[in-house]
């Protein structure tokens, strides 16, 4: 329970193993990036490419990932363990239905969907098709994995997924160079054998995950995948879920919109956005678990009606992660040449990459205390501001991308500004809405005195 004991000592232990599960997938990412890096910028365009209909599935896993986490953690804090099993079987049925869903859907328009893109290489086009087809196959664990995950963060339990996530990414880690490169009877395989990694080791984290959850967590008590599908807590939960799952799907849409004004410059800069993305995670991975953290905390305590702590504890989380967000941007603007060349060496990619790194760093911070406050937004289920923020002003990259990326302006620097200055405006807004909220809707003011009620 999250509702007694130090605050602080709440938050690191929930937040700390799930920081570990998010730089796990981070580090599914980046295995990926270093080993496809060494074939070639080209291999990492495809996959690039290809990445994004991977990515855009985080928005169909969100309804019910989020309204699931949210309602959750909200019956454990009052206590009512019948509710939190309702909604957990609920989730996963909602969450299977959504990926069998997704699935047939990039399988069927594959081509078109990469054809979006307009890269005009054929090679990097036929590899990003064959890489969709292999993650499409495997999406059902892609799916389930960060369900689970958010069940066991609502009730509490945050070490649990993040020591079966580590044992995904080892298998991940042995994998991608076997299969990239090949070795005695293993062909080499390229961008296929990346896809073949990945899938296998979400499908061994699913398959451990239902091992440690058959008779060993009370919420999967009963737990019946074949039950009729409770109406009302589905809509409860997509409820919660969709305005986040709308900012997600929106917001690799905006993306995807981005890289095709990138692509005007050829794959080589489409490469550079994709593994600068990855470093730029270090940040975000580590404001994202916080920002779970903090949400499971804030509705639990929400749950048990105890504002005191969901005060003291946002504003703890928020010193933590912003001390974070200030080393990140040290770290990408003194070190992006050392960082970025780990990825790729290829002299015209890394000139790009360090400009990139650079710009990107300016707005680390306040994207790091975006993400969490989004997170103590949601711990109230209170799901919608953080969403209309996040898509008008990620929206408002594109027009700007491409007004700034105009020759007689910045160039493809202005993509970059484009992207640094909204996280800047993000974070900003979001946090003063939060902070206001919270002096008008608890018994405290914005500087933590007890008000008179």
């Amino acid at each position: 329970m999250l509702t007694e004991g130090s605050i602080f000592k709440a938050l690191i232990k929930l937040a700390l193993p799930i920081m570990g599960t998010s730089f796990l997938q981070m580090a599914y990412n980046m295995t990926d990036m270093i080993w496809i890096g060494k074939i070639g910028s080209r291999h990492v365009a495809a996959v690039g490419a290809a990445g994004f209909f991977v990515w855009f599935s985080m928005a169909l896993i969100m309804i019910s990932k989020t309204g699931t986490e949210i309602l959750v953690a909200q019956s454990v804090g009052k206590e009512d363990i019948d509710s939190a099993k309702g909604y957990t079987n609920t989730g996963i049925q909602l969450n299977l239905a959504l990926s069998i869903t997704y699935s047939i859907f990039i399988i069927l328009f594959r081509k078109h969907l990469i054809s979006f893109f307009n890269m005009g290489d054929d090679g990097v086009i036929q590899m990003s098709i064959s890489y969709l087809t292999i993650i499409s196959m495997g999406m059902i664990f892609h799916f389930i994995n960060p369900i689970f995950t958010g069940i066991f963060n609502g009730y509490g339990n945050s070490k649990t997924p993040f020591t079966i996530n580590a044992i995904g990414l080892v298998v991940n880690m042995i994998l991608d160079p076997l299969l990239i490169f090949g070795v005695g009877p293993i062909p080499s395989l390229g961008v296929k054998g990346a896809a073949i990694a990945t899938i296998t080791a979400q499908f061994i984290v699913s398959m451990v995950f239902i091992y440690n959850i058959k008779g060993k967590m009370v919420l999967f008590d009963g737990f019946n995948l074949l039950k009729k599908i409770d109406k009302d807590k589905t809509k409860n939960i997509v409820k919660l879920g969709f305005p986040v799952a709308l900012q997600s799907g929106l917001f690799t849409i905006f993306a995807m919109l981005i890289t095709r004004i990138i692509a005007n410059w050829g794959p080589v800069p489409v490469a550079v956005q994709k593994v600068g993305s990855q470093i730029e995670a270090i940040s975000w991975m580590s404001a994202g678990g916080f920002s779970t953290a903090l949400s499971s905390f804030i509705g639990q305590n929400y749950g048990a009606k105890k504002w005191d702590r969901i005060y003291k504890g946002y504003f703890a989380a928020l010193s933590i992660v912003g001390t974070i967000g200030l080393l990140a941007t040290g770290l990408l603007i003194f070190g992006a040449r050392s960082i970025f060349s780990i990825f790729i060496s290829e002299q015209e990619a890394l000139n790009y990459g360090v400009v990139y790194l650079k710009i990107l760093g300016l707005s680390q911070f306040f994207m790091c205390i975006e993400i969490t406050t989004a997170g103590a937004f949601n711990g109230l289920g209170k799901t919608i501001p953080p969403s209309i923020v996040s898509i008008v002003f990620t929206g408002l990259r594109v027009p700007a991308a491409y007004i700034l990326s105009s020759e007689n302006l910045l160039g493809l620097d202005g993509v970059w500004w484009s992207i640094s200055m909204s996280s800047v405006f993000k974070g900003i807004i979001l946090t003063s809405w939060f902070i206001i909220f919270l002096s008008k809707t608890s018994c405290f003011d914005y500087k933590g005195i007890k008000k008179e009620i």
